[in-house]
């Protein structure tokens, strides 16, 4: 009060920036009856629970009377967040069971999906940060296709009814590392699909549903620009930008979540769900917005004596100036006025399964050169 009253500080000063102001639109709101088709008296697997998404999955999906939530972390920080959080708000109603350990580890998978009679299984593990991955591809790409690759394996074998694969914007045409290990997991969950649908075999129970969705950038999710802007806001600037004609698309972490549970009870396999994201956002107007929404003013030649300056850094390797849309003409429309489907491209396994071992064995001798050269023989649209 001392400060305000010297002219130290402002009461603006003060004012927390809420993510649903930076939108620019009113919030998505979810179809509960199809929420709840989707989760209601399932056992329920998430992948990757500590996570931006893995966590908000497992939150709204304790909303919806699942019959066991069981959640899979690697990081022991994250899984014991996560397990408090759920504890907390759950009062015994639903039985949750959590494990810390790999998505990538096959014992462990094929435990957890058998010895909780798991029906369907969000997978959300996976090195998404573009920056990281890029200058850690052996890594990036062993971690986010064998996790994939071991899910689709271990699902078969315990005859789980659907898999949901987490996917993301930069799976399409993908300049980045990161973007095509994420295009290749489509690829897996794709060929999965077709031999499930493919097969005949009379004493299965039933044909395993594999499906995708993608979406792209989340507001307030881990490496997401709004912490890094709130960050450097708090530390009185300046806010870093590499480019000012970035341009991106949002939802809300809740938003991309709620949508993603209803595409489970839309997918009839080999799905490739797309998210209608809206307009796209220029992230430099992102920028000076969270800037006058915590009372602070904007410093440049314009107004030198302003509070916060936008640094113009330069793009990284890997980084696209814009993001392909999402929802392209050959999309259907489905129930949900925001959720589209569309057909992704026939997959030829023997070829597709016979690059995978050849990177396999490449990514765990941590031969980079020929990882990133078989990588681009699967998906020649990404170029090292």
């Amino acid at each position: 009060m001392r400060d305000i009253k010297e002219g130290k500080a402002r009461i603006d000063d003060l004012k927390p920036v809420e993510i649903d102001d930076l939108l620019d639109r009113d919030l998505v709101k979810a179809d509960k009856n199809i929420m709840l088709k989707s989760i209601e008296g399932f056992n329920i697997c998430i992948t990757g629970a500590g996570g931006s998404i893995g966590s908000e999955l497992c939150k709204e999906i304790l909303k919806l009377n699942p019959n066991k939530l069981v959640i899979l972390e690697r990081n022991e920080p994250f899984l014991y967040k996560i397990e408090s959080e759920l504890k907390n708000v759950n009062q015994d109603k639903v039985e949750i069971i959590s494990y810390l350990g790999c998505a990538a580890n096959k014992s462990l998978v094929n435990n957890v999906f058998k010895s909780n009679n798991i029906d369907i299984v969000f997978h959300s593990a996976a090195y998404k940060h573009v920056d990281i991955v890029q200058r850690n591809p052996v890594q990036g790409i062993l971690n986010n296709i064998s996790s994939t690759l071991n899910i689709c394996y271990q699902a078969k074998k315990n005859e789980l009814k659907k898999v949901i694969l987490i996917s993301t914007d930069k799976a399409v045409r993908p300049k980045n590392v990161m973007g095509a290990s994420k295009r290749l997991c489509e690829m897996i969950i794709q060929a999965f699909s077709e031999q499930e649908l493919n097969n005949d075999d009379s004493s299965k129970k039933h044909k395993i549903i594999f499906s995708k969705v993608r979406f792209g950038n989340v507001l307030g999710s881990s490496g997401s620009v709004v912490p890094l802007f709130k960050r450097q806001l708090e530390a009185g600037g300046p806010i870093t930008l590499t480019h000012k004609e970035v341009v991106r698309y949002f939802m809300t972490i809740n938003e991309a979540v709620q949508l993603v549970i209803q595409t489970a009870a839309l997918a009839k396999g080999g799905d490739l769900f797309l998210l209608d994201m809206g307009k796209s956002v220029k992230i430099y107007d992102l920028a000076k917005k969270m800037i006058r929404l915590s009372g602070l003013t904007i410093k440049d030649e314009n107004n030198p004596d302003g509070d916060v300056e936008i640094k113009i850094t330069g793009l990284r390797p890997g980084e696209k100036l814009y993001e392909e849309l999402l929802v392209e003409k050959n999309s259907e429309s489905t129930i949900h006025p925001l959720i589209f489907k569309a057909q992704d491209q026939k997959i030829n396994s023997s070829f597709l399964f016979q690059k995978l071992n050849e990177l396999e064995l490449a990514l765990l001798s941590n031969n980079e050169s020929i990882s990133l050269k078989i990588l681009s023989e699967i998906i020649p649209e990404w170029s090292k």
